[in-house]
């Protein structure tokens, strides 16, 4: 007879325990990251920072670190989803920009629009990378392909977003940006014994200490940031709250923070209006600027020359100037609108670190001042130069 097995069975309950761990560890994250949405901030901000200063990023360690940066830049868009939707349970929620209220109504509205704008987000977060790592593999040629073919993606994306929007101008960026939680909301397991009668915050000293020492509670040391009239003054007995009058001189101050403006009331849908005609012409146009300058980029041979550089620069200005001679545009102009078209005349500056500008004229520049620095900024300087000079995503807007 064949001998049998004397391998011992894992018990099913065991392999449902193991099965079962990795939910329960990205659960144990995601309150993690919604209970100190403020120190996750703080740290995405350290690693960011850290990638665009540490010695020779885009030397000899070019693809590991901007691996990290387009990593932590990913992990942040993660978070963004998970507090988006912490503060979408919130029993009031809180003031939102034009611009917030905008991007959520159509990312709520429409799964579509949500996607094609984490897409879009997700290319612009790693196409850098990308780039790196095809001239790293293939050399110039492959990078120069991989280039047009995220730029068509970006292109292809924002388009998508116009006729889901139904002809409205495309914001940056198309996904709400983060709100603040409130401590107290993100933090719903707190002691209840703090806001006991009897406990230590009730006998909190006037200048901010405790019966303890001079340590000042977290939730205080935010409100002495906050001005006279927007702090709330807590009974001790009863627990009520009452508004703080503003002083004499911030009379102005106190009234006009609580104005309400035109764009407070507006439905999400009038924060943009529709563009028609030569306004629709100009939006499309700006969207396919990049994509025509990458090509125009991939066919020349020199770097010096100004074709490239002139075309991209010409479609973008023509854009520019069809938008602003639309008829009655500027009558119909909201702010939102408005603050679109200043990031994207600030953007336009980028042309100064692009093609035959650069090769021709910045390249001087730089080389002379980075001379004149100390030796830690003028190499960081030098670390810049060298990206500015092999990579294309380095200066796209």
């Amino acid at each position: 007879m064949p001998a049998q097995s004397t391998l011992p069975k894992r018990p099913a309950s065991t392999v449902t325990q193991i099965l079962a761990m990795p939910p329960q560890w990205l659960a144990s994250y995601e309150e993690f990251v919604t209970k100190n949405a403020s120190q996750v901030s703080q740290i995405e901000s350290a690693l960011r920072s850290l990638t665009y200063i540490i010695p020779g990023r885009f030397r000899d360690a070019e693809i590991a670190s901007e691996s990290i940066h387009s990593g932590v830049q990913l992990l942040s868009l993660y978070h963004d989803n998970l507090l988006s939707k912490a503060v979408s349970k919130l029993p009031i929620p809180p003031i939102r920009t034009a611009h917030a209220r905008y991007t959520r109504f159509w990312a709520e509205k429409s799964a579509f629009y949500r996607r094609v704008a984490m897409t879009l987000q997700m290319v612009i977060y790693t196409e850098l990378l990308l780039e790196m790592s095809a001239k790293r593999r293939g050399g110039n040629k492959s990078r120069w392909r991989v280039v047009v073919l995220l730029e068509g993606i970006k292109a292809v994306c924002r388009l998508l977003l116009l006729r889901i929007t139904r002809t409205r101008q495309i914001v940056t960026p198309p996904l709400p940006e983060r709100e603040p939680i409130p401590d107290d909301i993100s933090n719903p397991n707190r002691d209840e014994s703090d806001l006991a009668p009897g406990s230590e915050s009730e006998f909190a000293l006037e200048d901010g200490g405790s019966i303890h020492g001079n340590t000042m509670a977290s939730q205080d040391a935010l409100d002495m940031m906050r001005p006279p009239y927007g702090r709330d003054w807590t009974m001790p007995r009863t627990g009520m709250s009452m508004p703080s009058l503003p002083e004499s001189g911030d009379i102005s101050s106190y009234l006009l923070s609580r104005v309400l403006t035109a764009d407070d009331i507006r439905p999400a849908t009038k924060l943009l209006t529709q563009l028609r005609g030569v306004g629709h012409a100009a939006e499309v146009l700006h969207i396919l600027a990049p994509l025509i300058y990458a090509v125009a980029l991939m066919r020349s041979k020199n770097k010096r020359s100004w074709t490239p550089w002139m075309i991209g620069l010409t479609v973008e200005y023509a854009a520019r100037q069809l938008r602003d001679t639309s008829s009655g545009a500027s009558l119909r102009t909201t702010p939102l609108e408005r603050d679109e078209w200043n990031k994207r005349g600030w953007s336009m500056m980028w042309w100064g670190m692009r093609g035959a500008f650069y090769e021709n004229i910045t390249k001087g520049m730089v080389n002379g001042v980075s001379r004149r620095m100390p030796s830690f900024i003028g190499g960081i300087l030098e670390d810049y130069e060298y990206l500015w000079e092999n990579y294309y995503f380095s200066t796209s807007a």
